[in-house]
């Protein structure tokens, strides 16, 4: 059963809400029928759970159905999650319960609303069919959009494998997709590189902007788009404290509000030791490169994070005073456990 549209994405997409509408459409959006052009795909990637390296993890309960080029010229991928098992789900049974379900359209439309780069939801469905997790839920499946659901995983994929042309192909195919101005530099690969840091920096800081936490900033869910993905136990902040959690199983704090610009940069590192034996052949050149560049990250995050507290302060010239201003507030927010949002009104 077709439990939310989203009729304006459709459009956008070049979708026939109708269509999609139709019980044939919601077939297809249930991962019960596939869609007349589509050759449905998981995809494989690795990554860095918890700071622990798995080699091969991939999606377990996602299917990539195929990509379309939306109204404005650019391509974008579209996926269910939840439809059931795929080659990497393991002992999985590939699919979601409705709560995570709606809990994903609802956050990514939100953050799509707020102006904060992310995944965007298309549909949700219910199964009809129970899911087992701690008890009996009901199943659902999102259809999820993305940019590309290419991840910082997905180079650990081929780089833990020692695949060199893999490595070439997947990162000739992000500069076409998603960075095609840094085609024609002198080193490519590492204007990619900080590219990819300059988003994630802009990224982080608009997360900590509206008290976002992700939850699960693994590097398997770390987009080279620079979009917010993979919405696990994740929330909006109500009163303030910086060590707050939403994750039951981060009991050490990894993933906590004022560790995300920590953990950005760490995952950066990840991804650029990926990219080593495409920036230089000498592996102490290569290594020189990656980290002058993931040093740009702390500058350009700080830069970013206080232009966004001048604007929510409403400081509209920039004085030298304004970050320790801003310093002192979130201080005496925290040492009052002052509601977030309400602060700034």
């Amino acid at each position: 059963r077709l439990l939310k549209l989203n009729h304006a994405l459709a459009r956008q997409l070049g979708l026939d809400p109708d269509v999609l509408s139709s019980p044939e459409g919601v077939e297809i959006l249930a991962g019960n029928r596939v869609a007349s052009g589509s050759t449905p795909i998981a995809l494989a990637y690795a990554g860095h759970q918890f700071g622990g390296f798995s080699p091969q993890l991939g999606d377990g309960r996602a299917i990539l159905l195929g990509e379309v080029v939306d109204r404005d010229g650019v391509r974008r991928d579209i996926q269910l999650k939840g439809s059931g098992p795929t080659p990497f789900s393991r002992r999985g049974d590939g699919r979601a319960a409705l709560g995570p379900v709606l809990r994903e359209y609802l956050v990514s439309e939100a953050m799509f609303v707020l102006g904060i780069p992310t995944t965007r939801s298309l549909a949700a469905v219910s199964t009809g069919e129970p899911v087992w997790r701690e008890a009996e839920l009901p199943g659902a499946v999102l259809t999820r959009v993305a940019s590309s659901h290419i991840r910082v995983g997905t180079f650990q994929f081929f780089a833990a494998r020692g695949d060199l042309e893999a490595l070439r192909l997947l990162a000739d195919h992000v500069i076409d997709r998603h960075y095609p101005e840094v085609r024609n530099e002198p080193q490519p690969y590492r204007a990619l590189y900080e590219q990819v840091i300059a988003r994630q920096a802009s990224l982080v800081a608009q997360w900590l902007l509206v008290g976002f936490i992700h939850g699960v900033m693994n590097t398997d869910n770390t987009s080279i788009a620079g979009e917010t993905i993979d919405y696990g136990p994740c929330a909006f902040m109500n009163a303030y404290d910086p060590a707050t959690v939403y994750s039951s199983i981060d009991t050490q704090g990894r993933y906590a509000y004022a560790n995300q610009p920590r953990i950005a940069p760490w995952n950066l590192a990840r991804f650029g030791e990926t990219l080593l034996p495409l920036l230089a052949d000498d592996s102490d050149a290569a290594l020189a490169m990656a980290n002058e560049s993931l040093k740009t990250f702390q500058p350009r995050f700080a830069a970013a994070l206080l232009q966004g507290l001048r604007c929510k302060l409403g400081l509209f010239t920039e004085e030298e005073g304004d970050a320790t201003l801003a310093d002192d507030l979130l201080k005496a927010m925290a040492a009052n456990l002052a509601d977030f949002t309400l602060t700034f009104r």
